[in-house]
């Protein structure tokens, strides 16, 4: 059970919920981390309050929040980007983390960006040291294209603990 009861799509009343749970699950400080977390590769946070604020208020730009109840739990950022989707940001609580969470968050999104923005793909891109997250992503049908890129440092996503970091480029067809 991946103790997500509802989707929504997130309002500016939930940028602190988000901002909270995307820092936590990506970046943890202490304490409860689940099997996603990169703090070992980059340092700061992932994102904050400004950049999902601009995240919404971008044309054919979502955030979809996974509640439990009333809570966010979970979250998944999905834009339209000429004939692909843009799948990002994925993140669930991390005491969440491994009951099927992220999976469902994941189908949604792919859900949504085929009811509202008929893709011929999705497209999304992973740090390229987080091999576990990749391997998830492969088990649902993404492969790699081949294409990476120098880690983002001006995007304010943190800064990398390792050297020549790259991010590496997802897709999946989109089944129509």
């Amino acid at each position: 059970m991946s103790h997500i009861n509802q989707f929504r799509k997130a309002t500016t009343a939930d940028v602190e919920a988000i901002a909270k749970l995307v820092n936590n699950a990506y970046r943890p400080n202490s304490g409860v981390s689940g099997w996603t977390h990169e703090s070992d590769i980059v340092a700061g946070d992932r994102i904050d309050i400004p950049q999902i604020i601009e995240i919404l208020s971008k044309k054919d730009s979502v955030v979809i929040a996974g509640l439990n109840d009333e809570t966010v739990v979970a979250c998944v950022h999905v834009e339209k980007n000429n004939r692909s989707s843009y799948i990002g940001m994925l993140a669930v609580d991390p005491i969440l983390q491994g009951v099927g969470a992220g999976k469902n968050m994941l189908a949604y999104a792919e859900k949504y960006a085929r009811d509202n923005f008929n893709p011929e793909k999705f497209v999304m891109a992973v740090v390229s040291a987080r091999h576990e997250l990749i391997s998830f992503y492969q088990r649902r049908g993404y492969q790699k294209t081949g294409e990476a890129m120098e880690y983002p440092l001006d995007a304010g996503v943190g800064q990398p603990k390792l050297e020549n970091l790259k991010v590496v480029m997802l897709e999946k067809l989109t089944s129509r």
